[in-house]
């Protein structure tokens, strides 16, 4: 099954909100057509303290390499495995990562849609 995640900024009461929103429809009956999983920030400073570019550069090669070790994933990223563990680690942690049977990393999403609002 394809699998989508979006990523944005919330509040705790936007976030509750949405989530309470989401359970009264499923009361109702209604059910998605597919999935999307969402990851939110409280801001654009602490999105971008966890996403940064050499992340984002990081989820694209992984995604195009498919399931990879961290060793290979470091030396096609032509960096030190160290910060290449440190960064999938985190990546894990926050979900946009995942490890299969085989111990190898893989990105799950063939999407990624971010929406941020420009005024509060």
């Amino acid at each position: 099954m394809k699998r989508d995640i979006k990523i944005g900024i919330k509040s705790d009461d936007e976030f509750f909100t949405e989530a309470l929103d989401f359970a009264r429809k499923l009361d109702t009956g209604w059910r998605p057509e597919q999935p999307v999983e969402r990851l939110y920030f409280e801001d654009l400073p602490t999105l971008l303290k966890y996403l940064t570019p050499k992340r984002f550069e990081l989820l694209s090669v992984l995604h195009s390499m498919g399931h990879a070790s961290i060793n290979a994933l470091a030396k096609s990223l032509h960096r030190q495995y160290r910060n290449v563990f440190d960064d999938v680690k985190l990546l894990e942690r926050l979900g946009l990562v995942e490890k299969d049977e085989e111990n190898r990393f893989f990105v799950p999403w063939e999407e990624v849609d971010a929406t941020f609002r420009l005024a509060a």
